[in-house]
């Protein structure tokens, strides 16, 4: 055989070995979980930073017009996940009084004939689900879809024969949109309906195995604790949740961690087999400490991005970014709001913390992407407990140092290549970057953040290959 017949020959069985293998069902546009097992991709093997907001009451609160304003304001501050609830309640009406459910029962959905937005006994509760599903799809957004709030589980609204046909029935609807994520549970521990949460998770499964699943948890748990070996589930996900460290009841759980988001992320790190692991719900911005009692400090921008960055920096895929006002819709005409709510929805999505979120993003995605593990031996020294904790973490190529507080704090070189580092400041409220020169990389070598010391004077050191 001659050399030309020997290329072709070789060219015919790269072409069977590899150009025959299955594409993602959707495409570039698929989110499939990395080959490490740590992180999300897209259908095209490009990273997938997943920069969440909880829109949790957008289907049942808001109109269309008002939802197109939202998911645009979403998109231009680069965000790409909103996480929204099918069911807030059992039953649920929308802003167009449409409801939910025939006689309140999850394996009924009050379906109409067509889909005709001007003509009200023509468009249902689900179509104007299909309506934000398709409109956020056009903006390039990800949906990621509870189908039933936790506490109608838990208050016995949905039995587990019901879960098994109300599954099916989402799963039939939105099988075939690109843009869906489930989100199985919601603001509820695992073993409260046990049965339900495994039927609701094994059915979207069984019908929709293009999308990933995953299950939120209740405040201060892990949904790892019940659900990291469960087949439908692709990847794990945490509800740091919204009270300060001395506000933390929690002490008789398995994980009793209070603020300290990057101790969840760490340990859900360690299980096997690898899954990803993501902070789905931390403190929302302006929503009071401990939730409940109105007269309390608030969580304010410097506190997401704390629980941003400490949760990223400690080995999530991305970061969950809330606001008390957006995740409820706030209008004035409420009546009874959750949480105190001061400023409107259509204010509150400027607030300074929604702004700053794609900094977060836009950082990782800068450096290699699926090299990065989180090394807290970068840390030379003793570290901080608490607020003064820095956390670290690397590629081959860079190492990135988090200060919430802009404290002194020293940084073991050598344990990225190169013989020499560029090192520079990264300012989590702008984004911008200050250069601070270039050192040989070995040894320990102290770093002082610009400003004084002070909760949310917080930086990025950067160390970079030269």
């Amino acid at each position: 055989m001659n050399l030309k017949s020997k290329i072709f020959l070789l060219a015919v069985v790269s072409i069977l070995a590899f150009g025959c293998k299955d594409k993602p069902h959707f495409g570039d546009k698929s989110l499939l979980v990395s080959e490490n097992g740590r992180y999300v991709t897209t259908g095209d093997g490009k990273p997938f930073f997943w920069l969440g907001d909880t829109g949790w009451l957008l289907f049942s609160r808001l109109n269309r017009e008002e939802t197109n304003t939202y998911l645009e304001d979403r998109k231009q501050k680069g965000f790409n996940v909103i996480q929204v609830m099918v069911l807030h309640d059992v039953p649920s009406r929308n802003v167009y009084l449409d409801s939910s459910l025939v006689n309140a029962d999850v394996s009924k959905p009050m379906i109409t004939p067509g889909n005709n937005p001007k003509d009200s006994t023509a468009y249902d509760y689900w179509d104007h689900i299909d309506y934000v599903v398709d409109k956020a799809a056009e903006k390039g957004l990800y949906m990621a879809l509870v189908p039933v709030w936790g506490t109608n589980v838990k208050n016995g609204k949905v039995k587990e024969a019901q879960a098994k046909v109300y599954a099916k029935f989402l799963a039939d609807r939105y099988k075939d949109k690109w843009n869906i994520i489930w989100l199985n549970g919601g603001d509820i521990k695992g073993s409260d309906g046990l049965k339900v949460w495994n039927a609701i998770g094994e059915t979207l499964r069984a019908n929709d195995p293009n999308h990933l699943i995953t299950f939120h948890p209740r405040g201060r748990t892990a949904g790892s604790q019940w659900f990291h070996n469960s087949k439908w589930s692709d990847f794990d996900m945490i509800q740091s949740g919204h009270r300060r460290y001395d506000q933390d009841t929690s002490a008789k759980e398995k994980l009793h961690y209070g603020e300290d988001n990057w101790k969840y992320i760490e340990s859900d790190y360690k299980l096997k087999p690898t899954k990803p692991t993501i902070d789905g719900e931390p403190s929302y911005e302006d929503i009071p400490q401990g939730l409940h009692d109105t007269t309390q400090p608030r969580w304010n921008d410097a506190d997401v991005r704390r629980y941003g960055y400490w949760s990223v920096f400690a080995g999530a895929f991305g970061y969950t970014y809330g606001h008390n006002s957006v995740m409820q819709m706030y209008k004035k005409t409420d009546l009874k709001p959750a949480y105190g709510p001061k400023d409107q929805w259509i204010t509150a999505i400027n607030a300074p913390g929604a702004v700053q979120m794609r900094y977060l993003k836009d950082l990782m995605l800068s450096r290699s992407y699926f090299d990065r593990v989180p090394d807290q031996t970068l840390v030379a020294g003793s570290n901080g407990e608490k607020y003064d904790r820095i956390l670290a973490t690397r590629g081959e190529e860079y190492a990135m140092f988090y200060t919430y507080t802009g404290r002194t704090f020293n940084a073991q070189l050598g344990k990225t290549d190169g013989d020499e580092v560029k090192a520079s400041w990264f300012d989590p409220r702008t984004g911008k970057i200050t250069d601070l020169g270039k050192f040989e990389n070995k040894g320990i070598k102290e770093f002082n953040p610009p400003g004084e010391p002070a909760n949310g004077n917080d930086w990025v050191l950067i160390l970079d290959k030269l």
